[in-house]
């Protein structure tokens, strides 16, 4: 069942993007042009009254979306590789004291060099799925690269050696 998601302009205000969840409860995610994030539950009642509103600071917002959107990067490489003959996806170690321990994701230029791409860091407990080029990457992170198998050990090569 594909996810139908209703988006409104909310003038002066936002964005407002809408759906109902399998069990029929509306949810609406408010997002104000200041970066302020607002999650409403609607209640099942009266659909124009909110049973529960949680506001979020956009670092707030960031963090729940990386929470929810994590577990989808997994599952979305699973159904590539079920899909595409030929795709790998490969866990790449940044080695403390290589030259990217402490540079950005955009300075590997990794996707024009090797047409694979990084689609995610593992640091510590924490996944972060599609990292912006400006992320940086520490010593001890596992990049997790998608593509063909020399386009993702060119990769590593590039986070090994320059």
């Amino acid at each position: 069942m594909a996810l139908e998601v209703q988006r409104t302009t909310l003038p002066g205000i936002g964005l407002r993007h809408e759906f109902v969840t399998e069990r029929g409860r509306r949810v609406g995610i408010v997002s104000h042009r200041t970066g302020r994030r607002e999650v409403v539950v609607y209640d099942r009642h009266d659909p124009d009254t909110a049973a529960v509103t949680l506001t979020l600071n956009a670092e707030e917002a960031d963090g729940m979306a990386e929470l929810l959107g994590s577990a989808r990067v997994v599952e979305r490489i699973s159904e590539l590789h079920r899909q595409v003959d030929g795709l790998v996806t490969a866990q790449i170690p940044i080695v403390p004291g290589t030259p990217y321990d402490g540079r950005t994701l955009g300075d590997t230029r990794a996707r024009t060099r090797t047409a694979a791409s990084i689609v995610a860091v593992v640091r510590g407990h924490d996944v972060i799925a599609s990292p912006r080029p400006d992320f940086r990457f520490q010593a001890t992170d596992i990049v997790v690269a998608v593509g063909t198998a020399d386009g993702t050990a060119a990769v590593a090569d590039i986070l090994a050696r320059g």
